[in-house]
């Protein structure tokens, strides 16, 4: 007799049960939705990739994570974003593409960092990115709030806040400074949220910075208030630095968009902490939080580039983007437990019928989903009471029983299944009935 293997999935590789599964499915359905009701057009790249194309940019934490190998003579490594894959997308069906390019993609990716609570190996991003030929209009980086702002209600959040800023504002803040290389002026400033201005002033200090500039810095990144009172602020302060001006003037233009498209200021707000990416975004960047649960961090983020896809082409794409991390989300709002208004359930009714009845069970079955009602049909023999159970364990509301007396009288029972109440009907009642339930 061979051995039993133990059972068991790698570390940081999410698996749910059915019931979390439906809502985690049902979740990405809503994202989707979403995404495809802006306008946004479907692709979805390989897992695999070659390695030279992957890793194009190379160096960073990233590459260390990458899940990679060789078969044969090929280099592959497995994608560990969608952006990258897209960049090589764009680039190799240029001609084939309208620009400006609208796209979502909803996929699994791979990084092979240290697996901790809530943080996954593999995990789903729903992404969506708005890629220009040559230039990209300001209006799309305005939508890009309206569109996070409908999707996070959609998903049974109002109080969300959409945190922006532009990274021309922090280039040109900090050169007026005498900074003129911040990024690691600007690592430090993004992780105020964890460790706190004053530890973020004694790590400025250490990479030698003026007590003075060290100040300004800490006075800058508090700036609060409504987001009228923050841009009344940035204007306040009189900085002349020409690429300064056009990161207010642009974050600005940003929020009259997203307004008039309906984004409430309680949903959005200036804040000059967010840095986001610090080699790759160049203009607008957005940091999405949960109101009640800002511990969760970003549930999604995002911003605008001036070149997506520079290692593949000479053609200049700029871009705007925003990702969801889903595997993350749900798995922070499943613990936080904020799941329990999604239907997990995956049917309406559940036919029963007794050994007797059971292709007068089978006619119901195709009449009530020839109109679209989700119902299962259970074939088995055995007590009624475990075919109750049975119901329970697939959380449907309403089960039908179809014995002998049912079927002759052409009126099956109707069970609420979380009541017990019964109800003989007639099946157009039944069907009339979970139609409006539904």
């Amino acid at each position: 007799m061979s051995q039993i293997v133990q059972p068991s999935t790698l570390p940081g590789f999410m698996e749910l049960l059915p019931k979390d599964q439906l809502v985690f499915n049902r979740m990405k359905d809503i994202i989707r939705k979403n995404y495809e009701e802006k306008g946004f057009l479907p692709i979805d790249t390989p897992v695999l990739e070659k390695e030279e194309v992957l890793l194009a940019k190379g160096g960073g934490e990233t590459e260390k994570q990458v899940y990679a190998f060789k078969k044969g003579s090929t280099d592959i490594a497995m994608r560990f974003d969608l952006t990258v894959p897209l960049a090589r997308y764009v680039a190799q069906h240029y001609s084939d593409l309208s620009f400006p390019f609208r796209r979502y993609h909803i996929g699994k990716v791979y990084r092979g960092e240290r697996a901790q609570k809530g943080r996954f190996r593999e995990f789903y991003q729903c992404d969506i990115d708005i890629i220009g030929n040559g230039s990209l209009s300001l209006y799309n980086d305005g939508e890009i709030p309206s569109i996070i702002a409908k999707t996070f209600q959609d998903l049974g959040f109002e109080a969300f806040t959409i945190h922006m800023n532009n990274r021309r504002i922090l280039n040109g803040f900090y050169r007026a400074l005498g900074i003129n290389d911040s990024q690691e002026v600007l690592r430090i400033v993004d992780k105020v949220d964890k460790i706190g201005v004053d530890s973020v002033k004694e790590e400025l200090s250490k990479i030698g910075l003026a007590d003075d500039a060290v100040e300004k810095i800490a006075e800058f990144i508090a700036i609060s208030g409504t987001t009228d009172e923050v841009f009344a602020a940035l204007d306040a302060m009189a900085i002349e630095d020409e690429e300064f001006k056009t990161g207010v003037s642009e974050l600005k233009g940003v929020f009259s968009i997203a307004r008039t498209l309906g984004v409430s200021d309680k949903h959005m707000i200036p804040d000059m902490k967010i840095a986001r990416g610090l080699d790759y975004y160049t203009g607008t960047v957005y940091e999405t939080i949960l109101d009640d649960y800002p511990a969760i961090g970003s549930v999604c983020s995002g911003g605008r580039y001036d070149n997506l896809a520079g290692h593949y082409t000479k053609q200049k794409l700029p871009g705007v983007g925003i990702s969801i991390g889903l595997s993350r989300l749900y798995y922070q709002l499943n613990e936080a437990g904020l799941l329990k208004s999604y239907d997990d359930a995956a049917s309406e009714c559940l036919i029963i019928p007794f050994d007797e009845t059971k292709e007068e069970g089978l006619r119901l079955l195709k009449t009530l989903r020839d109109e679209g009602i989700r119902c299962i049909f259970y074939g088995e023999s055995g007590k009624i009471g475990k075919k109750f159970k049975y119901a329970d364990h697939l959380n449907v509301a309403y089960a039908i029983v179809l014995g002998r007396e049912e079927v002759e009288n052409n009126m099956p029972k109707l069970r609420n299944m979380k009541t017990g109440e019964e109800k003989a009907m007639a099946p157009e009642e039944i069907v009339n009935f979970l139609k409006n339930e539904a």
